[in-house]
């Protein structure tokens, strides 16, 4: 009987890496998707087969131009050598800060591209080849807000989060899919202490995330057959930290 295998999009980087190596621990070969990112796929796959488990790295480039059969050819090639393929994690991303009045058509395609468009298609072909299995879409807890600067990151994130929820009504109960929406738990390396910590001021939990609560929320997603077109937001309260403006804190503020 093969063992269960995990599609782990943007696995050899950032939190890719973690939910691979995450789930080699929990038992599953890994099929680890890579673009550009060779060496460090290397040895995530060697420190995944060092564990015990088999571990392949499936190269696709998902601003190609043929993504369609592009996508079609992944699922496949990772069903052929992984026949107990069972599980979908999309985690690569992209990610380009711009307001609208600075957004051109580039930076849409782009980023609804990678991270709307391919995760929608490696899901349908996806279902298509597995019997059963799960689907965990890696979103970002700033589909709460409306924060321009972000305008097309966040478009497709929010995006994102609606195909999650559309897909799981379409493939279950054949197909589990849910999503996980982080927050602050590894800031781009040009974030400074400063603004990490002005983030953390703003979060209910007052502490920045670790990998390990977003491992901890894929195994639930994965173990709990009950839940289906989740969005669970890991990230400390943050997203929910908006109130608004009221009277009570009109009084308590300059005005009064």
């Amino acid at each position: 009987m093969s063992a269960n295998a995990a599609l782990v999009t943007g696995g050899a980087t950032r939190l890719g890496r973690h939910f691979a190596e995450a789930l080699a621990d929990a038992g599953y070969d890994i099929a680890l998707h890579v673009n550009s990112s060779r060496h460090e796929a290397d040895e995530v796959a060697q420190g995944i087969r060092d564990k015990g488990r088999a571990c392949e790295v499936f190269a696709c480039n998902f601003l190609s131009d043929a993504p369609e059969d592009d996508l079609g050819t992944l699922i496949r090639n990772v069903k052929t050598r992984f026949t107990g393929l069972s599980l979908l994690v999309n985690s690569a991303s992209a990610y380009e800060p711009a307001k609208l009045a600075d957004t051109d058509l580039g930076m849409l395609e782009t980023q609804f591209r990678v991270n709307m468009f391919t995760p929608l298609l490696l899901t349908r072909h996806f279902a298509e080849a597995v019997e059963e299995g799960c689907v965990v879409n890696i979103i970002d807890n700033k589909i709460a807000y409306h924060q321009y600067p972000y305008a097309a990151y966040l478009l497709s994130k929010k995006s994102l989060a609606e195909m999650t929820r559309m897909a799981a009504l379409e493939f279950a109960p054949r197909i589990r899919i849910n999503g996980i929406a982080p927050g602050v738990v590894l800031p781009a390396s040009q974030r400074t202490s400063d603004y990490i910590q002005w983030r953390i001021d703003g979060i209910p939990a007052k502490r920045q995330g670790d990998p390990e609560h977003l491992v901890a929320a894929l195994h639930y997603l994965l173990e709990n057959p009950f839940v289906a077109g989740q969005i669970l937001f890991v990230d400390g309260g943050e997203s929910i930290n908006v109130e608004g403006r009221h009277s009570e804190n009109y009084l308590s503020s300059s005005h009064a």
